[in-house]
């Protein structure tokens, strides 16, 4: 980290300062390689800041309400039983080769989504809509779908009309539809070259060169590893209120190396610090967390002993040390959870993990067969992915355990894609974990304990659970909240997790840049950006 102490001395150093770029340009850290710039197989924070800048879906986010407004549908419509929506694409609306946006592309773009074979992470959020999971389960033997696709209640009623028929009612439906993971993509594309090059037809059509978009940039330049540089998109159909003519995305995992570069007036926006320097960050006007829908936590792999045991899981889940964690390691105003659903949300105030101490957790033990007078308890690995603090606050957790309930824990660091590949194979005793809200809804929390759910991954299976979460999918309001409740107070009695803290944003932001608006999501689209004069 060349310079870093030095850069630091000087705290206001680089306010104001934008190198000799057109004032028309920003560059920012995105702080890791995006894995694909392919919206179907979208599923973290850092693709989906890329996928947003290249393509538009029927609706955006205000970028501070979070309420939905037109993207590439200039207006929709709900059925009186809840269930159909349509939408009606904007007229002139056109990929970056000229050619129009159709309601057919995101007929052809959710096929793609809902079909086995493409691999997507949220293919099954499509499942509500009539007849796709029979579509995406009914398979010949090359585990292709054998029904035809009219089969499924998403239709294009000419070039500019998409009906989506639901299976039931489902008020997050228009946030799902402003998911990276439902942007259309240019499926003629695709095809063509699927035809022209079948071996590597996936690689080809991802090059900037070939890469069609409809949003409001496009791919100029991609350095693997090192940054994307985007331009304005002049077929966007908005591309007049667009003010960045160029737009670059970094992709450097050393925080430390970034905010050198955002000192120097390289970067004008990092989405995360190095977590050492927050307490001095918190210091400056530029740097101003803010709570975010997302949790920190500790998965349970129920499936070994002695964490096949509720009463084992429930007492080290008591004693973690949320305050000190959140106070000492996070250090950025993160809040201590007593609770896996963040507080934020309209309208759900939640269940609370009982706030009983180490005699409780003790008392639990024993009553498991363990502690003095009973079985030994057998040495647990805490298992942490190598990149930020992982390891410190494993650190912590570790000796509050080893203190309070005598339980060894050894401490078990790998490298990103090893470290998830262990969790998703359920191969680990305690796992560190974390989620973030797709839309502000208590059920995008919940549902990832579902016994269906590929996010569970801790072996942890409830019928009564499941049952509470399909009776929330039926009822509205106040009593749904109830139900959602009732679900996450059982959740947090099985304990297949042990909450940790409730996240803040992390964004050191120049000044002079409007349209980066705070809010829970933590979702900034560029489309909104641009320099204060």
């Amino acid at each position: 980290m060349l310079g870093f102490p030095l850069a630091l001395l000087g705290l206001g150093l680089a306010f104001g300062l934008r190198g000799a770029r057109p004032r028309a340009q920003l560059a920012f850290n995105n702080g890791t390689e995006v894995p694909s710039l392919d919206p179907a197989l979208a599923s973290g924070l850092p693709e989906g800041r890329v996928l947003r800048c290249l393509y538009e879906g029927l609706l955006v986010k205000d970028p501070r309400t979070l309420e939905p407004r037109p993207g590439m549908a200039e207006r929709w419509s709900v059925s009186a039983d809840r269930r159909t929506y349509t939408f009606e694409l904007r007229e002139g609306a056109r990929w970056s080769n000229g050619a129009p946006v159709t309601a057919g592309d995101f007929a052809a773009s959710w096929r793609r989504l809902l079909d086995p074979r493409t691999g997507a992470a949220y293919g099954k959020e499509l499942w509500r809509v009539v007849g796709a999971r029979e579509w995406s389960t009914t398979l010949d033997a090359q585990g292709a779908p054998r029904l035809p696709f009219d089969t499924v209640a998403i239709r294009a009623r000419g070039e500019r009309v998409l009906e989506v028929e639901l299976a039931a009612p489902w008020s997050s439906f228009l946030d799902l539809v402003s998911l990276p993971a439902l942007l259309p993509v240019h499926v003629p594309t695709l095809e063509a070259l699927r035809a022209a090059h079948p071996d590597d037809w996936q690689r080809r059509w991802l090059r900037p060169h070939a890469l069609v978009t409809n949003g409001p940039f496009r791919v100029l330049e991609h350095r693997v590893n090192e940054r994307l540089r985007l331009a304005r998109n002049d077929a966007y159909w908005d591309a007049p209120n667009v003010a960045l003519a160029t737009l670059d995305v970094w992709a450097l995992d050393n925080l430390g190396t970034a905010l050198n570069l955002y000192e120097a007036g390289e970067l004008d926006l990092l989405t995360d610090v190095p977590a050492t320097l927050v307490a001095r960050l918190l210091e400056r006007p530029d740097f101003a967390p803010a709570p975010v829908l997302g949790t920190y936590f500790y998965r349970f792999n129920t499936r070994r002993p002695p964490l096949d045991d509720a009463r084992v899981r429930r007492a080290l889940a008591l004693v973690v040390p949320r305050a000190e964690i959140a106070r000492n390691v996070a250090g950025a105003g993160e809040v201590p959870a007593w609770s896996f659903v963040p507080p934020g949300i309209h309208g759900y105030a939640g269940a609370r993990l009982a706030d009983a101490g180490a005699e409780s957790a003790r008392a639990l033990l024993a009553a498991a067969g363990y502690g003095p007078g009973g079985r030994a308890l057998p040495t647990l690995e805490l298992s942490y992915n190598t990149q930020g603090r992982h390891r410190e606050l494993a650190e912590v957790a570790a000796e509050s355990w080893r203190r309070e309930l005598g339980v060894k824990v050894v401490l078990a660091g790998r490298e990103t894609k090893t470290f998830i590949d262990s969790q998703r194979n359920g191969e680990y005793d305690v796992s560190r974990s974390s989620w973030f809200g797709d839309w502000p809804d208590a059920a995008n929390f919940l549902e990832i304990f579902a016994s269906a759910s590929e996010n569970n991954r801790t072996g942890w299976a409830s019928a009564e659970y499941d049952a509470l979460l399909a009776a929330a999918a039926s009822a509205e309001g106040a009593a749904r909240a109830a139900v959602l409740a009732r679900a996450e107070a059982l959740l947090l009695e099985e304990a297949p997790l042990a909450p940790v803290y409730f996240y803040v944003s992390r964004n050191l932001v120049r000044p002079g840049l409007r349209g980066f608006e705070s809010n829970v999501l933590d979702e900034h689209p560029p489309k909104f950006w641009s320099w204060s004069r």
